[in-house]
């Protein structure tokens, strides 16, 4: 080989569509990794936690040497489906538009180690398969970082390798079929897809490429087999990803497949079934299910992320290490309550137990973190405090809390939330300061709960004190956020969005009718608006929370502003952007959202209006068969759709995903 590559340290590494068309791990502790798909290939792995991605993607590139060069992602067409209805187990089928070949690929990750499998299948439909060249090209993003990623070509065992690493995590990439060649390059100057786009051939064969990013592609020899699996290792050195991924290869596709599939349906067999009350056969409520159960981190159990994906990321790098696949307690919260709903009984209690592990000693909670419990972003949100002591309620009013006791943590919470409450430093969209409904409302259902548990504990001081503070916050909801002189959709009264600070005293004024919210994302010219002129759905928490009627007026009167004001119509049905004005969305042209753009549809809120309208005793088939669309092939629900003409060259189509996350969990 050529020793080391040239062109270091290569151009700046970026992540990759945050559209995830599926996700999947296999249910067992041996095998803590986790894989995304999206455009017809393998996108980020997560190893060995579910909020560090080691990979940006991994494809097969395609050429006769001679007249073209395909990679899948973008010159095939893509066709997505499950392998297993039951089971986190793709079938991807990429398609030349000329009729030459096809690509089939399953994908799952071996229950007993951690390695993704790719069982791949190639038909050439014109020609010998022999007249076709197959390589595969890997993005090592190691530990969330695309620079300083190590690789080589290695023999071990008398078998060939491509392998990287980084500080204490490395990857293997082999298959059951022999590389004819092999190369580590630096992105952009001298990995495989700049070689090949040179002469469509592979000229260079480069034995390592250290310290850069980096891509490694090999070409696989499918003369005398159109079958074979690929198998990505993980582990703490490069030896140790090595061996896992033979050990996989050695023990079959066949078996892994099997016991993965396995480890689903027993998953599968304990849900509710609420067929009867879908409109796809109960397809995507079963997907929804089994996605929250495989953002669960093996470490740390109940630690589930908010996505495996990093929104916009093909315009993110090192800097943006984040992403979504981070611990949000609210999202936590709505994630174990909705997998409570749908019969998973032990889930909500390791969310239960997690939460309790990473509360401040002051009784708050992180805006974010990673699964470890180390914040990421500082910021304080009153409602992530109020949700735990809402789930220990739930638990505790189910009796499911087995041996824990959450009291040391539900009286901490409260006592955080009677403190600082009502107004939080920022709102469930973690922009604002001020009093907002939604917030308003879960502060005030949290102190009910933990009062509820503060009287089964004999702890009537607690008692009484969190009953006498939630009932004053609740006679005052309509004096701090029920503004008497909007404009928006032809109404005068409805609950604003927020009730803000003032900058200089960090208090409200108590009055809806004045002061001016500041917006983000949006150019900070046009940044100010008065209070009573936005409106979100937050509104709606104070009837899925009971303190509230469905037929109150202040509620009717702000259904009519927001409906007007924020409410779409799209191929799927009907769905809603956050607030007014909301910049945090792809750009009107459909560029990525990049500090500044237009929010879009949420397909959660078509969930929480569907929830509205259950408590006012109104049919929800349309906002099911909305979400149901909203999920598209995969059955992955985004965080926000396209919302407005199409634009296809952008990939933009009304009712479809935009680059934001998906699939967004709490969704």
């Amino acid at each position: 080989m050529d020793g080391e590559a040239f062109g270091h340290p290569g151009i700046e590494p970026k992540w990759t569509s945050s559209s995830k068309e599926g996700v999947g791990t296999a249910l067992s502790d041996s095998s803590p990794i986790w894989f995304t798909l999206a455009y017809g290939i393998l996108n980020e792995i997560y190893f060995p936690r579910v909020d560090n991605a080691n990979t940006r993607d991994v494809q097969y590139l395609v050429t006769d040497g001679k007249t073209f060069l395909h990679e899948e992602k973008r010159d095939l067409e893509h066709h997505l489906e499950y392998a297993d209805p039951r089971a986190l187990a793709f079938r991807q089928t990429n398609s030349d538009a000329g009729g030459r070949y096809r690509i089939t690929k399953e994908t799952i990750t071996d229950p007993l180690a951690p390695v993704v499998l790719v069982h791949t299948r190639f038909d050439a439909l014109q020609s010998a398969a022999h007249q076709y060249q197959l390589f595969v090209l890997v993005a090592p993003h190691l530990g969330n970082q695309g620079m300083q990623n190590n690789g080589r070509a290695i023999e071990l065992d008398g078998h060939n390798f491509l392998v990287a690493e980084r500080e204490g995590t490395a990857v293997a990439v082999v298959a059951s079929v022999p590389y004819l060649k092999r190369s580590c390059g630096f992105v952009g100057t001298s990995d495989g897809w700049t070689d090949l786009h040179h002469n469509l051939r592979m000229d260079w064969q480069f034995e390592t490429a250290t310290n850069g990013n980096i891509a490694l592609m090999g070409q696989l020899d499918i003369s005398e087999q159109s079958e074979w699996t690929l198998a990505i290792g993980f582990g703490a050195s490069v030896e140790v990803a090595a061996r896992a991924a033979l050990s996989s290869l050695e023990r079959g596709w066949e078996a892994a497949r099997a016991e993965y599939t396995a480890t689903w349906h027993d998953y599968c067999d304990h849900l509710l079934n609420l067929e009867e009350m879908s409109g796809d056969g109960g397809r995507t409520f079963l997907t929804s299910a089994m996605v929250l159960r495989a953002h669960e981190d093996r470490q740390h159990p109940g630690a589930m992320c908010a996505s495996l994906s990093i929104p916009w990321g093909e315009i993110h790098g090192d800097q943006d290490i984040g992403g979504y696949h981070l611990v949000w307690p609210r999202d936590l919260c709505q994630s174990a309550t909705g997998a409570l709903a749908a019969g998973i009984e032990r889930l909500p209690l390791r969310v239960l137990r997690y939460l309790a592990s990473i509360q401040f000693a002051d009784g708050g909670m992180p805006q974010n973190c990673w699964v470890d419990g180390r914040p990421y972003w500082t910021g304080i949100q009153l409602d992530e405090v109020a949700f735990p002591l809402i789930l220990a309620w739930r638990l505790h009013d189910a009796g499911l809390l087995e041996d824990f006791d959450p009291y040391p943590m539900v009286r901490a919470g409260a006592a955080y939330l009677i403190k600082r409450g009502p107004a939080s430093p920022q709102e469930r969209w973690e922009e604002d300061a001020g009093i907002s409904p939604s917030t308003l409302a879960a502060e005030i259902a949290a102190l009910v709960c933990a009062a509820e548990i503060a009287r089964a504990r004999g702890d009537e001081q607690t008692n009484r004190l969190c009953l006498k503070t939630a009932d004053y916050w609740a006679a005052n909801i309509e004096q701090w956020t029920y503004t008497t002189r909007g404009t928006l959709g032809g109404c005068n009264e409805y609950y604003v969005r927020l009730d803000t600070l003032d900058p200089e005293t960090l208090e409200t004024d108590d009055d809806p009718n004045t002061g001016v919210l500041h917006i983000n994302n949006i150019p900070a010219e046009e940044s100010g608006f008065p209070v009573y002129d936005i409106i979100d759905g937050g509104f709606l928490e104070l009837v899925r929370y009971g303190l509230r009627a469905a037929t109150d007026e202040h509620i009717l009167n702000s259904l009519k502003a927001y409906d007007a004001t924020l409410k779409v119509l799209t191929p799927c049905g009907p769905s809603w952007r956050r607030y007014n004005h909301d910049g945090y969305g792809q750009k009107a042209n459909g560029d990525a959202f990049d500090g500044e753009g237009v929010g879009r549809a949420w397909p959660l809120l078509t969930g929480e209006r569907a929830h509205y309208e259950v408590a006012a005793g109104l049919d929800v088939k349309r906002y099911i068969k909305a979400m149901e669309c909203f999920a598209g092939a995969g059955a992955m629900l985004p965080e926000q759709v396209w919302d407005t003409a199409d634009i296809p060259d952008k990939l933009m189509y009304c009712g479809r995903p935009t680059g934001s996350a998906m699939p967004l969990v709490w969704a």
